[in-house]
């Protein structure tokens, strides 16, 4: 009886300090959440893959984000998004099937999803949708409150008639849109014709917004743009410039911090959708700057090693690139966030893990003294309630049975004591 109470009594001890560990997460979450305030402002000078049983954001929120990146390597087996909480928390942010990245909000406290207009508070987990469906988001404003995006015309087939002849041009100039994502109101801008827009960017000031892309079919296939400023409130825009096929609109935070100039991701070598991979490996790349007042080429060009696909932010007078290291292989690719100088001059800032193809870092983080936090791994521990419970479902069980084989044994023996 002394042993097998013994057993008893550990199965106990193990079965409740699982039920314990389940109970106290959220407990856990909240602590975390307190150390994040204290924290706030640190980002990881690298980050890494996540666990394949780590938590979404939806099961277990972790607080704003301090970044997050996108990579395959998860449970899911393709494009999924990795928040990293200030807290050093993991989460996972799920994407739908043929869903593109979304944007991350100034504050890193909501993500925006693509198309279905979904906006995730990355505090609570919740997810709502206020917008309208359809929208590709591509900017936020400076105050945080509204974000420019784009939304398609186009019909979703070619009708014909009985002639077979088409009765329909399927493709029809897109709708620059000003959406505030938190009451779902929108206004339409009135920036021009564009088949498509590639790219937006607010001034520093919110009162003005750059939009670069094809301006018509025939430009799209053979990849030129045009850039256009104008004044969201209203009004004909304030100057237009044909980019041509090597030139494009540098991102979300193209628009210099002194407002005076707008910056251009320029490259030289072969252009267009015909180009194989080695042909594009070969550009040799620039950023290029426009004087935002009447769309002139103004000042030096700034040299770019390597790929870059787009300025999300400044230090200063040098620009922060969001950038892909490694080769074209996706075995061995990853995202960097880099610091670029005159002269050809680069820090890395950020190091996604290999396989990442995206990344984002709040708009309030992109400050000097914001970047090389310590690196910070997932916790094995932050997984959903529900794995924990089913983890401390075979114990009980087992507990239930050990208890219940006691119970006859003393039945037995007090029956033939009797």
């Amino acid at each position: 009886m002394g042993a097998t109470g013994r057993h008893v009594r550990r199965g106990a001890t193990a079965a409740v300090a699982l039920v314990l560990v389940a109970l106290g997460a959220p407990a856990a979450t909240a602590a975390t959440g307190a150390v994040a305030d204290r924290t706030a402002g640190v980002v990881p000078g690298r980050v890494h893959n996540p666990w394949l049983w780590q938590a979404t954001v939806r099961q277990r929120p972790a607080g704003p984000a301090a970044l997050v990146f996108f990579t395959d390597r998860t449970r899911y087996f393709e494009s999924t998004g990795v928040l990293v909480a200030r807290d050093g928390g993991y989460r996972l942010i799920p994407i739908g099937i043929a869903e593109g990245h979304g944007l991350l909000s100034q504050d890193g406290r909501h993500y925006l999803r693509p198309q279905s207009g979904e906006l995730l508070d990355l505090t609570t987990g919740r997810q709502s949708r206020t917008m309208t469906t359809g929208v590709d988001p591509l900017a936020w404003s400076p105050d945080g409150q509204h974000v420019l995006g784009s939304r398609s015309n186009d019909d979703g087939v070619i009708t014909y008639g009985p002639d077979n002849q088409q009765l329909n041009d399927p493709e029809k100039p897109d709708d620059l849109l000003v959406v505030d994502p938190f009451r779902g109101t929108e206004q339409v801008v009135a920036a021009g014709t564009f088949a498509a827009h590639h790219a937006a960017v607010w001034s520093p000031g919110g009162d003005l917004l750059a939009v670069a892309g094809p301006p018509d079919p025939a430009a799209s296939l053979a990849s030129r743009q045009r850039l256009v400023v104008v004044d969201p409130a209203g009004g004909a825009p304030r100057w237009q410039v044909d980019l041509g096929d090597r030139r494009v609109l540098a991102g979300p935070a193209a628009w210099h911090p002194d407002g005076r100039r707008i910056a251009l991701l320029a490259f030289d070598g072969c252009a267009g959708l015909t180009c194989t991979a080695e042909q594009t490996a070969t550009r040799t790349l620039r950023i290029e700057f426009l004087d935002a007042a009447t769309g002139q080429a103004v000042g030096q060009p700034l040299p770019v090693a390597a790929p870059t696909s787009e300025i999300v932010g400044w230090r200063g007078d040098d620009p922060v690139v969001r950038q892909v290291s490694g080769t074209e292989q996706d075995t061995d690719r990853k995202a960097v966030l880099a610091v670029l100088s005159p002269g050809g001059g680069r820090e890395v800032l950020v190091t996604a893990p290999v396989g990442s193809t995206g990344l984002l870092v709040p708009g309030d983080l992109l400050t000097p003294d914001a970047f090389g936090g310590p690196e910070r791994r997932p916790s094995p521990f932050a997984a959903p309630l529900g794995l924990y419970l089913a983890l401390a479902v075979p114990p009980l069980l087992a507990l239930a049975l050990v208890v219940r084989r006691v119970r006859r044994r003393r039945a037995t023996a007090r029956t033939a004591s009797a």
